[in-house]
């Protein structure tokens, strides 16, 4: 895209071509946002109280190096999926007023309903230069607009397998937290949204008022693009998407595992065509594999924090700490005590977060 500077600061940076706002006239970061029926309350709220934080001292929310405004067609209140109503501040207007143009998703099925009013903003945003941010499934909204072609997008590993359905041969990637490709940036939703939003504040307004708003939501400092979002890794890879929903299935369910048979009733799919399709893609059992998620995320948390290792076994789905013990030292040669008395950051060897025996 083309790009200007804005001069009158010691930092520069990159902002929309064809801005009318001078840098001297108003804030150094101005988000647009548009929401859709059903956005998560979480992904806006979090991103909004970096803007928030960082614009003013303290926390007296006065929008000085930020401004933030939820745009709107018909200034109707929209409802996010927790049932909480956000009115919108203004209507939909020239969009080169800010420099970045938000999507907020949600709950997948209330996006085939974003307006035309909408989609012709986005494409008029996208003309002008005025780069644009698909937060949680926003992405889903801009590609349905056709406005991540060619681009890398990041989607929640919860949706990774809903995309993919739905939008075959996009560039996906559901391992990290948020992506930045050119002008078209998006993240994961929940607390990674918070993430990017602080990589905007630091890249416009400054490092320190990026770490101070994360300090004041208690979130960690600022994480990279590439940090991989929480909870286990899969690290199976597969293209067979039928596998793909199982195995996403059972992240979700690691600490109450459910049988084979549950799983496959959860899909649509007798027992014996998920095995089929588990050993043709993985060579492996789902039996095996479950397993091998939950000793995975086990071995990630002995080694990543200070929970004792009950603590673990209840997380991971074992009835007791005797019953994790005969796991883990069957896939990793080793007990989780030997684990933990390596000290924190060490872990036993093994092929990857989550490798899988031929059976356990």
């Amino acid at each position: 895209m083309g790009v200007g500077v804005r001069e009158g600061h010691s930092r520069s940076y990159p902002v929309a071509k064809g801005s009318l706002r001078p840098r001297e006239a108003g804030p150094r970061l101005s988000v647009g946002f548009l929401l859709t029926r059903q956005f998560t309350l979480c992904a806006f709220a979090n991103f909004v109280d970096v803007l928030r934080l960082a614009a003013d001292e303290g926390d007296r929310s006065r929008p000085i190096l930020c401004r933030w405004s939820v745009l709107s067609d018909t200034m109707d209140v929209v409802m996010s999926s927790c049932g909480v109503a956000v009115q919108p501040h203004e209507k939909l207007g020239d969009p080169t007023r800010f420099d970045y143009i938000a999507v907020v998703g949600g709950l997948t099925d209330a996006l085939e309903n974003v307006s035309h009013a909408y989609k012709t903003y986005l494409h008029r945003a996208a003309a002008a230069g005025v780069p644009l941010i698909g937060v949680c499934s926003g992405a889903f909204v801009l590609h349905r607009a056709g406005l991540l072609d060619g681009y890398k997008c990041c989607v929640s590993w919860f949706h990774s397998a809903d995309f993919l359905e739905q939008f075959q041969g996009l560039d996906h990637v559901s391992d990290q937290i948020f992506v930045v490709d050119r002008d078209r940036l998006t993240c994961s939703g929940g607390a990674s949204s918070a993430h990017l939003a602080a990589y905007l504040v630091e890249k416009h307004v400054g490092r320190s008022q990026a770490n101070k708003s994360l300090h004041i939501m208690i979130i960690d400092g600022v994480l990279q693009a590439d940090k991989p979002q929480p909870g286990i890794p899969i690290g199976l890879r597969t293209d067979d998407p039928l596998v793909q929903r199982a195995l996403l299935i059972m992240q979700q369910h690691i600490d109450t595992p459910l049988s084979v048979s549950e799983i496959a009733q959860r899909m649509g799919h007798s027992k014996r065509r998920l095995e089929r399709h588990f050993r043709a893609a993985l060579d492996t059992s789902p039996q095996a594999a479950f397993m091998g998620l939950r000793l995975a995320l086990a071995r990630h948390l002995l080694v990543s924090s200070n929970k004792t290792i009950a603590m673990i076994s209840v997380e991971c789905g074992f009835c007791d700490s005797s019953h994790l013990s005969r796991m883990f030292r069957r896939l990793y040669g080793c007990t989780p005590q030997d684990v933990r008395s390596m000290g924190l950051g060490e872990a036993p060897e093994g092929d990857g977060p989550a490798h899988v025996p031929k059976g356990l």
